[in-house]
């Protein structure tokens, strides 16, 4: 309510002419009341707290939408086994059965970050830790088989230095 208002005021000076240099109004040199500033306060931290469910929402969205892709992706080397390129690179390292365990645990991971994301507790953040180390752990194993291969980052290098 006070941040339309002072937005009201501001454009209204803005329109009376664009051209000349703001001068200090009557209005603005007098220092805020506590009840204003309260109220100021009030509305600040109201928008904020809606931004801050508007984002965390979209973001937990985009993570649900990668979940999904990591189940389409188990569902595909369940059928269809190294069909993917992705997995297709450690075909000589490791079993089927390993990749799809991996995902499952990627998914573990997405879904303690959605938890973390749109639970309205004071033990939001720990979920999202969670979900960080969950996540942590993964890229260290797909790095483990990643540099163990060395010819995987080699060819992804050589393929995307032709494009």
């Amino acid at each position: 309510m006070m941040m339309k208002k002072l937005a009201r005021n501001w454009r209204k000076s803005c329109e009376v002419d664009k051209f000349t240099l703001p001068i200090r109004d009557e209005d603005d040199s007098r220092p805020m009341n506590t009840r204003e500033q309260e109220e100021l306060i009030l509305s600040l931290e109201r928008e904020e707290a809606e931004q801050s469910v508007l984002w965390r929402r979209v973001v937990g969205g985009i993570v649900f939408c990668h979940a999904a892709f990591l189940l389409y992706s188990i569902y595909q080397q369940a059928l269809f086994p190294w069909e993917l390129r992705y997995h297709a690179y450690f075909m000589e390292d490791m079993d089927s059965s390993v990749v799809i365990f991996a995902d499952w645990i990627a998914i573990s991971a997405c879904l303690l970050a959605i938890i973390g994301l749109l639970h309205n507790s004071k033990y939001h953040r720990q979920w999202i830790w969670y979900s960080c180390s969950v996540g942590l752990l993964l890229a260290v194993f797909w790095l483990y088989f990643m540099l163990r291969n060395w010819t995987i980052i080699k060819t992804e290098m050589d393929v995307n230095a032709n494009y």
